[in-house]
């Protein structure tokens, strides 16, 4: 995404145009940056040959489902929904792991009959379920148990995972009275040890300590594990301020933890790969004088990237025409839905804007669209895709007719 002659572009091609001739708001991806993202990881973790799991939950579009598969990643998968994506997508049942506290019978029921990878269990009573399940259906069931190593990942409390007060996986006491139970079943093979300490993580550190706490986990289990899941959480630059996660350094921990420990690894990235691949395209309806600032007004809304609201995230915003004119005031860049946490950012000395300028909300690739909702009765947006410096439609957007 560069400026040619003070116009955005991604791929040579010029936003605005696109802005004008598909209407706003609009998620515009690029496929040479997805494409990027995912041959960076697989250089710096090339001596550790991991199996990728590309993590559904942070962006399901079918046609970006697709391209991951063409890059030959496999799929961390949260719900039957993701399973069903995943498999439609052309992702090999044997490169699928299905995470998350709460599977129905249903939902592992189906992920039996796909005969997946692994499903990571994170309690008792879930591995027997699933234990109850496979005896009816007469199938031996690949199983990982999800160890929670109490590991602070130092990131926003809404998206840890890995301490004792978040709902997700094991204590350290607990994991090894599942492993006990586990290896006595005739039915259960345990194959894994899953762990995922949270989300946009920026150092290095939080991984070493979560991989110590596991290398010590394994050693009082007394089994050797096929697999060690260590999630995801890779983040990213939202800042533009080149802060991010040192994947070299991390690569070394992994290589040490891995002298001791012979298994596969297993990475869930999701935001790593798509969250830097997208802006959400975004026209300015008012523009609403206040006392300090103006209220910029867009036709974007939380209902169409709800992370600000959600998180209080930052999205650095970037008009599609540059011009030297700075503002006198700062401005609120803000949605038209009728909440008051419907709003992205303040900003001060911004470029002067007019209203039906076109704006870019950058990194919007990553619980962007699957955040999406139609509260206020708002349809979802249009979703593009620049393939090869060309426009491919991935989901037209939606229509006020088919919500009524």
């Amino acid at each position: 995404m560069i400026y040619k002659k003070n116009k955005l572009t991604i791929d040579h091609l010029d936003i605005g145009n696109i802005a004008k001739k598909f209407k706003t708001p609009i998620y515009c991806y690029s496929l040479k940056t997805i494409e990027a993202n995912i041959k960076n990881i697989k250089s710096h973790f090339k001596s550790i040959n991991p199996l990728i799991c590309y993590a559904v939950k942070a962006n399901s579009n079918l046609g970006i489902l697709k391209e991951i598969k063409k890059n030959n990643l496999g799929a961390d998968v949260v719900s039957v929904g993701e399973l069903m994506k995943a498999l439609k997508a052309g992702i090999s049942p044997k490169k699928i792991v299905f995470s998350g506290v709460g599977k129905t019978y249903e939902e592992i029921e189906y992920a039996i009959n796909r005969n997946i990878l692994l499903i990571n269990t994170e309690s008792k009573s879930e591995i027997l379920q699933i234990e109850k399940i496979a005896k009816k259906k007469k199938k031996i069931v690949n199983i990982g148990i999800r160890l929670n190593p109490n590991t602070d990942a130092k990131t926003l409390s809404q998206i840890s995972t890995g301490k004792k007060e978040n709902k997700f996986g094991v204590a350290q006491k607990t994991f090894l009275k599942l492993v006990n139970m586990a290896k006595k079943s005739e039915i259960l093979n345990l194959k894994c040890l899953s762990v995922h300490i949270g989300s946009q993580i920026l150092s290095h550190k939080p991984y070493q300590k979560m991989l110590s706490v596991v290398s010590k986990v394994i050693k009082l289990s007394n089994y050797k594990f096929e697999y060690v899941d260590l999630g995801g959480g890779m983040g990213i630059d939202y800042n533009h301020d080149h802060s991010k996660l040192d994947l070299k350094k991390y690569s070394i921990e992994i290589k040490k933890f891995l002298k001791a420990n012979k298994c596969k690894i297993i990475f869930e990235p999701g935001r790593s790969i798509v969250g830097n691949s997208s802006i959400l395209i975004t026209k300015i309806i008012y523009i609403k004088e206040g006392f300090k600032k103006d209220f910029v007004i867009l036709d974007a809304a939380m209902n169409d990237l709800m992370r600000p609201a959600l998180y209080g995230a930052k999205h650095k915003i970037i008009p599609l025409n540059k011009i030297k004119k700075i503002s006198k005031k700062s401005y609120e860049f803000v949605g038209p839905v009728c909440e008051s946490t419907d709003t992205f950012s303040t900003i001060k000395r911004y470029q002067k804007l007019n209203e039906k300028d076109y704006l870019a909300i950058c990194d919007v690739g990553a619980y962007g669209m699957s955040l999406a909702s139609n509260y206020n009765l708002r349809p979802k947006p249009l979703e593009i895709l620049i393939k090869n410096s060309k426009v491919q439609i991935l989901n037209k957007r939606q229509k006020i007719s088919d919500l009524i």
